[in-house]
């Protein structure tokens, strides 16, 4: 079940807040737990399993982590639920992708698992992670109620595409939230705002980067026009999501952190990852990199740390050569960066903005490919190697069909609307004009969007495949 469908948005979660706000406090997190199994659950209920397993063994080993720290037996029963968790995770995710290499390899014939993958896998798993290792650094207590532990892990509006809630950040929240009608409101508003960028931005950019896969007249023209197009269908696609989570957080009385932070104004690809899915990559920066010593050990060590980071999250990201390809590309940037080119783009932030750009858009290339092969031949393709004319008649038609939802997405991936909104809201006449201007907006989105739904059959999520 997508948040961007109509089930979704006019059953589903009208009927969890009419059930979550008429049952007392004590059977909140209750109704939040069961109402995210059944979301969960939703035309796939054999993932279930998966995330009753991984939960119930967070749960048990949290609390004999916490029980026999800090003798040695904390230590062994985080590792075993590491393993447990890690475990699940590669058999459904990873196992297949070793086979298929195996086989390659060797010329034999493995039969491969065909496991599914369960949607959110990666996703609760670093939440689990994240819990064990925390109670056994003594950074958070053991959470006893069961129910309390699951609903945080399950929770539905943060289950499937984040943002990675750590339970540090979140656990007085469990038993002693408010629920005021401002954040009500916020929440709503949020939501709304992140099923636009989602509906109307990022599935109108998807439509043209599907075009440009399906056509047998490519062009380097329609080559770049699919790269920046992807580019920014990925930025409203994941960003849009993270937006709805945040907003129904508030909904039920949580706070999430925030996932983006206009990554398309960095003038490094250093600042990028800084504002770029920021939960996953200080997950990475505090459960991978610092443990294995951060920058403070020797440079060949150091970048030793940088290649393992960068190494793990390509493989989070999918089992596939593009992937690590990907997370390679950026983790060989980084050191460059960090060496030589820091400095240069302090002083020179136009460049380094323009380098930031191309690094990304390039990476998002191969991101996005089925295999390296078809990767290889767009690149090539963008830059005139693949034997494409310059522009063909096809290229010259999307690219008047879509020039203006190409200038919208470039204009919604700065803070322009956010500084025009705050400037109007610091005068007495614009704050006025915003009272009346921001329900009738909000209200518009809302039928739009549903109008692009029912009328559309193009509403896929990327981040469904992590």
């Amino acid at each position: 079940m997508l948040f961007s469908s109509i089930p979704f948005l006019f059953y589903f979660l009208p009927a969890v807040l009419l059930v979550y706000y008429i049952v007392p406090r004590c059977l909140k997190n209750t109704v939040l737990l069961l109402s995210s199994l059944f979301f969960y659950g939703w035309g796939e209920p054999r993932y279930l399993l998966f995330m009753l397993i991984s939960i119930t063994q967070g749960y048990m080993f949290g609390r004999l982590i916490e029980r026999y720290r800090p003798q040695k037996w904390a230590k062994l029963f985080l590792t075993a639920s590491v393993l447990v968790c890690l475990g699940l995770l590669g058999i459904c995710k990873y196992a297949d992708f070793f086979l298929e290499n195996f086989n390659r390899v060797t010329g034999l014939s493995v039969p491969l698992l065909k496991i599914a993958l369960p949607i959110g896998i990666s996703f609760y798993t670093f939440q689990i992670l994240s819990y064990t290792v925390d109670v056994y650094r003594g950074t958070v207590k053991a959470q006893h109620n069961f129910i309390n532990l699951a609903m945080y892990i399950a929770m539905f509006p943060q289950l499937i595409a984040g943002p990675i809630v750590r339970y540090a950040d979140i656990e007085p929240q469990l038993v002693n939230r408010p629920h005021r009608v401002d954040d009500i409101a916020l929440g709503a508003r949020r939501f709304l705002l992140g099923l636009a960028k989602k509906v109307l931005l990022a599935n109108t950019l998807g439509e043209l980067t599907a075009i440009f896969k399906a056509s047998e007249e490519p062009s380097v023209l329609f080559a770049w026009l699919y790269a920046i197009a992807f580019m920014l269908h990925i930025y409203f696609d994941f960003s849009g999501y993270s937006d709805m989570a945040i907003g129904l957080g508030h909904l039920f009385g949580f706070t999430f952190p925030e996932n983006f932070s206009y990554p398309y104004l960095s003038a490094s690809i250093t600042e990028f990852w800084r504002r770029w899915h920021i939960s996953l990559g200080t997950w990475f920066r505090d459960y991978v990199y610092i443990p294995l010593g951060g920058s403070r050990v020797t440079k060949p060590r150091w970048l030793f740390n940088l290649f393992v980071v960068w190494m793990a999250t390509g493989l989070w990201h999918g089992a596939a050569w593009t992937f690590i390809l990907w997370g390679l590309l950026f983790a060989v940037l980084l050191m460059v960066e960090k060496l030589w080119l820091l400095p240069v783009f302090q002083r020179k932030r136009v460049w380094g903005h323009i380098y930031a750009l191309f690094f990304v858009l390039i990476g998002f290339v191969l991101f996005d490919a089925v295999d390296l092969s078809a990767a290889f031949q767009t690149l090539q393709g963008m830059f005139g190697g693949a034997g494409w004319p310059v522009i063909t008649t096809e290229t010259l038609y999307y690219a008047q069909s879509y020039g203006v939802i190409l200038l919208l997405g470039v204009m919604g991936a700065t803070p322009l609307c956010k500084n025009l909104y705050s400037k109007l809201n610091q005068s007495r006449s614009g704050a006025a004009i915003l009272c009346v201007l921001e329900p009738v907006t909000v209200t518009a989105l809302l039928v739009l969007c549903t109008a692009f739904l029912v009328d559309g059959s193009f509403n896929p999520f990327l981040y469904f495949r992590f």
